[in-house]
């Protein structure tokens, strides 16, 4: 079953809030499997005041953390429903790598997808990409806590 969520819906799943809260939309779900995500990239970033003045490009650890928020959204909701509102906590990233700077303008598009989940733990792989151009790629492990 693919399903969309808006903003508001994120945030119900994520415990991320401005300015760290770094997707926009869920555009494909599919639980136990993939997320594709958007983050509009802007020039009001917070970041860009100080990354890099006069030429604005977006850190590329914080692409990495947005990945990692489309994966937290992914293994909230595949979580067994006894589960569900527990924390997602990133615990590892693998084969980070970085292929081309983001600019205001852009609009990144996260695919994660889980490679193998256990009990406590979840690897998953991702892709960042810009008008279908890849700028970003890492694996990524997170665990989760007990339920808020």
């Amino acid at each position: 079953m693919k399903k969309t969520y808006n903003i508001q819906e994120i945030m119900k799943l994520l415990p991320h809030r401005y300015p760290f809260i770094l997707i926009d939309r869920v555009l494909e779900l599919v639980p136990d499997e993939k997320i594709i995500a958007l983050k509009n990239v802007t020039i009001n970033e917070p970041f860009f005041q100080g990354h890099f003045p006069g030429a604005p490009i977006m850190p590329g650890v914080l692409m990495v953390e947005a990945m990692a928020q489309a994966g937290g959204v992914l293994i909230s909701t595949s979580m067994p429903k006894e589960k569900q509102g527990a924390l997602v906590y990133f615990m590892g990233m693998n084969k980070v790598k970085f292929r081309k700077p983001v600019v205001p303008g852009d609009q990144l598009i996260f695919e994660v997808k889980i490679l193998k989940q256990r009990l406590k733990a979840v690897k998953m792989s991702g892709i960042a990409t810009v008008d279908k151009k890849l700028v970003v790629e890492a694996e990524l492990m997170a665990t989760f806590g007990e339920k808020v």
